[in-house]
């Protein structure tokens, strides 16, 4: 057989930034394909919500509230979901924030929220999971949202852009220091999807416009888009992929902005 499985049965997923958007999409898509999923997110009933619709498809998913730039938080809901679940295969570092603010503008507030939300948030959760996966020889799948924000300059704000990028290049290093672990480290950098994070900007028709203009397939991007990809490198499928960011933006960076 040359075909991979593309299957996640037996395999435990952490998805942060779980309730809404993308990481909603991810956590589902997923459970779908065989995944047990533990879903952490600030806000109760968002997860609740999504741990609904999972277990409505038969699946199993545990929602853990959790503040993922509190390292002591973390590490309670690390050890329940082990305890829970006896191990841990796959981390989405999701969890992700904006404020669209022009460089001379930006705040000390405002900086330290999003360096702490974008990426303080995925090198603690891939910090404290990649131990786990290194102490009980286990490997396993770390898995970046970045952005193609982190690639190319964008009118997204400086902050933002900022994290992505670094968020892109932590990707790499990790990928090399626990390769010899077995830990595959991957980013996909989406381009605009239709979320709760971009939903006002994707109503102003000459934004959308701009945003079509440089995208070769012309049209905004469906968040089961990104799903497809998330499961190929979570998958026996990305077994020999590390490293990588996997840009889902519709050819958009082929071209620039």
């Amino acid at each position: 057989m040359f075909l991979p499985s593309f299957q996640l049965e037996n395999k435990v997923a952490v998805v942060t930034g779980a309730g809404r958007g993308i990481g909603r999409a991810l956590a589902i898509g997923l459970a779908e394909a065989g995944a047990q999923v533990a879903l952490l997110a600030r806000t109760e009933q968002d997860i609740i919500n999504v741990a609904r619709e999972i277990n409505s498809i038969g699946a199993k998913a545990y929602p853990i509230v959790t503040d993922v730039t509190n390292r002591d938080e973390v590490n309670q809901s690390i050890a329940k979901i082990i305890e829970t679940t006896g191990t841990i295969d796959i981390l989405i570092n999701n969890a992700g924030m904006n404020i669209r603010s022009q460089a001379l503008d930006v705040t000390d507030v405002e900086w330290h929220k999003i360096m702490d939300t974008n990426l303080k948030s995925a090198f603690i959760m891939s910090q404290e999971v990649g131990t786990f996966m290194k102490k009980h020889g286990t490997g396993g799948k770390i898995i970046n949202i970045s952005s193609v924000a982190g690639h190319v300059a964008l009118r997204t704000g400086v902050v933002y852009a900022a994290t992505k990028a670094a968020m892109i290049q932590m990707t790499k290093v990790l990928a090399l220091e626990w390769g010899q672990y077995g830990i595959n480290v991957n980013s996909i950098g989406p381009w605009y999807f239709k979320t709760p994070l971009t939903e006002k900007l994707l109503q102003d028709e000459k934004y959308v416009d701009d945003i079509l203009a440089v995208t070769p397939l012309k049209r905004i991007g469906e968040l089961e888009e990104l799903v497809g990809p998330t499961v190929f490198l979570a998958s026996a499928a990305g077994n020999y992929i590390t490293g990588q960011t996997l840009f889902v933006d519709g050819g958009m960076t082929i071209q620039g902005f």
